[in-house]
């Protein structure tokens, strides 16, 4: 099949503006490979302190052997998305063994959950999390005793810090292993209608808890297609999963074959190995754009707008929103799964999942078939499933069909033709927002403002009953540089409850929406951010505002706006407790959203 000439044209750019930061990238991989990473340049000192604990392994590793596979891992038992790893690291050691290799647990890096810290003070830490994982998985990988590493990781920031460290040991192979969705509970619909119902006051926190813990009732990940599935997705679009890895559920016999599968490619692709493929061979300029039409032709979570910036930056490429745009206008909306629709991931898997899809967007010359993955060469591997036969792991053509067309369509019929985000652009300045949930007679709201500092204020005012007619509701000083980006989810319920008594009613902000946000339009992600004067700084209430999705505007119509002083607020108010101290030093140095919002080369 052709590729789509719009594919190939961003694709063009983006390699184009890449290209001296991206030689500069692959020049420094280069060196280290030919330095190596095998152990024997460590003293004996320094290789028996790496080999003391690692009882009937010590001979291997000294001796070498088919390779030592290094494990990141993002285990706690406190979460339910990372409880399965627990096992992981017994089982890939054992993986390792029988193929001649060793494996060692190289560091934890830390995973915490948006979902528990959603309005609270631990938001504020969230982003500046990815941050975080990737200096520790880097600091993990520092002792330089692997030959390939396999990273334990699943949710919103971890999967993206992960990355951006595997790219800052691009010489070495990776594979990510994922430990899988959670059964299907209580439906994601049924979960927000009880979360409107005790935002309105009709239910009671005791209805409320029964809900919530009858939807998170088990180990694996949350099953709506927020940031953590859409993290998910893009470890097959882009090639860093097995085929068909990512929405099998934890602690089954399938999953554990992946894992041990997993595991020995890894072994197989390090340059001990018969396929040796490095991380910066497999992240190029085609598996990010591969990644960004999963997102799009998914629907997925808006978040990956800031962290394929950030991922792909490691790597030296430089990625711009308008690539994103440009791909959402040519590529299929093929899913229909909660927040757009009412399907979860469990659903969309069972119907043909992402195998199906990567082969309807290969049939439609929407992906680069070409690129190096962990299972080989070329995406159409990535259109095969998963079997256990006889107790053997094998890849099998999947159906070739969708088995549910209320869940997965064909590219040729798709929910709608374009992606699920856009790009707005106006006198406000630059935004994102997620459409593929917004219904289209919501995409275009034109309304006065009420202008907040934080949620709690919304929150206020919509309990005294203040926020009434068509509105925009604009909450500013929550971007990276004011207080860590958080996400702003908690604010869904009772926006919804609005849209729901006929207003019209949009959110605008420099902070973040939960990947799972939907229904209402949200222009999110503001560029320049209130701190840093941008023209949200500039409003007052009731000043006149479009909101166009289709159009792809965000424009202030009231005059003069723009001559006014920006406001400010007192910048101690989130610099303090639950951490939030300790990361000035990132507040300070952050990029904005559009370039990744992360500390690196900001």
């Amino acid at each position: 099949m052709t590729l789509n000439a719009t594919l190939e044209r961003v694709t063009e750019r983006i390699i184009e503006r890449s290209a001296p930061s991206r030689g500069a990238h692959l020049e420094r991989m280069a060196a280290a490979r030919a330095k190596g990473p095998a152990r024997g340049h460590l003293s004996c000192s320094g290789q028996a302190h790496a080999y003391a604990a690692s009882g009937s392994d010590k001979r291997a590793l000294a001796e070498g052997s088919a390779g030592n596979l290094g494990i990141v891992t993002t285990y706690n038992d406190m979460l339910s998305a990372h409880q399965p790893f627990e096992r992981f690291p017994e089982v890939i050691r054992e993986a390792a063994r029988e193929v001649g290799g060793t494996a060692q647990v190289a560091g934890g890096v830390p995973a915490m959950c948006d979902g528990v810290t959603q309005g609270e003070a631990g938001m504020e830490l969230s982003l500046f999390s990815r941050d975080v994982i990737a200096l520790a998985a880097s600091v993990a990988l520092s002792h330089n005793t692997f030959d390939a590493a396999v990273f334990l990781g699943v949710c919103d920031k971890i999967v993206p810090g992960l990355v951006i460290a595997a790219q800052a040991f691009g010489h070495l192979p990776a594979v990510f292993l994922p430990a899988g969705p959670m059964e299907s509970g209580l439906s994601n619909d049924e979960k927000a209608k009880v979360r409107q119902q005790f935002a309105a006051g009709e239910v009671g926190r005791e209805a409320l808890m029964a809900a919530e813990m009858a939807a998170y009732h088990g180990p694996g990940t949350c099953t709506f297609y927020g940031t953590a599935n859409t993290n998910q997705m893009l470890m097959e679009f882009m090639g860093l999963h097995l085929p068909g890895a990512s929405f099998v559920t934890p602690n089954t016999p399938l999953r554990e074959a992946l894992t041990r599968a997993g595991a020995q490619r890894a072994l197989a692709l390090s340059a001990l190995g018969n396929a040796y493929t490095p991380v910066c061979e497999i992240l190029d300029e085609r598996a990010f754009v591969n990644g960004i039409v999963g997102l799009n032709a998914t629907g997925g979570s808006t978040n990956l707008l800031i962290h394929l910036v950030a991922m792909a930056r490691a790597g030296g490429i430089i990625l711009d929103w308008s690539d994103f745009s440009a791909l959402s206008e040519v590529t299929p909306l093929m899913a229909r799964v909660y927040p757009n629709g009412l399907a979860d991931v469990n659903h969309f898997h069972a119907a043909g999942g992402l195998g199906y899809m990567i082969g309807e967007l290969l049939k439609a010359g929407l992906l680069h078939p070409d690129t190096r993955t962990v299972a080989g060469e070329g995406l159409e591997r990535y259109t095969r499933e998963p079997r256990l036969k006889g107790g053997a792991l094998t890849w099998e053509a999947g159906s070739g069909e969708s088995l549910n067309e209320k869940i997965l369509r064909p590219a040729s019929d798709p929910f709608q033709p374009t992606g699920g985000l856009s790009r707005l652009t106006g006198n406000l300045g630059t935004a994102v927002m997620k459409v593929s949930a917004v219904a289209p007679e919501h995409r275009v709201v034109e309304a006065p403002v009420r202008v907040f500092s934080d949620q709690e204020e919304v929150k206020a005012a919509f309990k005294a009953g203040e926020l009434e007619g068509d509105l925009v509701v604009v909450v500013r000083f929550q971007g990276p540089k004011a207080n860590g980006m958080p996400e702003l989810h908690s604010l869904t319920p009772l926006l919804s409850i609005l849209q729901g008594r006929g207003q019209r009613v949009a959110l605008v902000t420099d902070g973040r929406m939960s990947g799972a946000s939907g229904k209402v339009p949200a222009a999110i992600h503001v560029c320049p951010e209130a701190v840093d004067g941008g023209a949200i700084a500039r409003l007052r209430d009731g000043d006149l505002m479009r909101v166009d999705a289709p159009a792809g505007v965000l424009e202030i119509l009231t005059p003069g706006v723009l001559d006014r002083d920006p406001a400010t607020v007192d910048p101690a108010r989130s610099q303090f407790g639950t951490g939030r101290e300790l990361f000035a030093p990132f507040r300070q140095r952050v990029g904005s959203a559009d370039s990744g919002a992360t500390i690196f080369g900001a």
